[in-house]
């Protein structure tokens, strides 16, 4: 049975261009209302964790980047809603998160740090019970840091790499190609898959608001 795999970094809840209020769990609902196998999610606040599984219904498994400045993250939220469009991430934190199908088993959730600068980023991943290995990355740009993803996969034969490289077209060997215009990217390594698509941005306007400075990114797999 194919998966849907889709990736979608969050901008921290905020529509585009910025507004005073956020909007995460319209883009949770969004992103999760047809039923998707598997999402990865960047640039969460580290408050939303937590709400992440009662707004999407489907499991839930996240990884730290960088944590609340005053190390409370609902402290970090009630500050950030004076103006989240300025605040976006500077009290909040930031994490990474996975959204599972129910009907999905998984388990061996491995996290590292990628790099330090100029930001802290880290990839996740869980292994399915197929053996197929999900990893969710957000990294700067740097070349290194794409090596750095590649050295965390290593090992695994099956793999869907889904997140947000910072860079247009940023490919690995041995994977599926990338999409060419975009930063954030879907690649596969030892199994079929669709070509990965990207939303036009009418699918994620809700209300007249674009929602993101990231479109998702979504393909098909196995």
């Amino acid at each position: 049975m194919p998966l849907v795999v889709r990736t979608w970094n969050l901008f921290h809840g905020n529509a585009s261009p910025p507004e005073r209020r956020a909007y995460l769990r319209e883009m949770i609902e969004l992103v999760t209302s047809d039923g998707p196998d598997i999402v990865c999610l960047q640039e969460v606040p580290v408050w939303a964790v937590s709400q992440l599984g009662r707004w999407s219904g489907m499991a839930v498994t996240s990884a730290v980047a960088r944590r609340p400045r005053l190390r409370s993250a609902e402290l970090g939220r009630r500050i950030t809603d004076v103006h989240h469009g300025r605040l976006r991430s500077a009290f909040t934190g930031e994490a990474d998160a996975m959204l599972i199908s129910e009907k999905l088993r998984f388990g061996d959730e491995r996290s590292a740090v990628i790099g330090n600068r100029p930001l802290r980023r880290i990839a996740h991943s869980i292994r399915l019970d197929d053996d197929v290995l999900i990893a969710n990355f957000h990294i700067s740009g740097e070349p290194a840091q794409l090596e750095a993803v590649g050295e965390f996969v290593k090992f695994a034969g099956r793999v869907v790499l889904a997140g947000d490289a910072n860079v247009r077209g940023a490919w690995l060997h041995g994977f599926s190609l990338p999409l060419a215009d975009s930063i954030d990217q879907i690649l596969v390594r030892g199994l079929p898959s669709t070509r990965p698509v990207r939303w036009p941005d009418d699918r994620r306007r809700v209300n007249g608001r674009l929602l993101s400075d990231h479109a998702p990114v979504e393909l098909s797999v196995g």
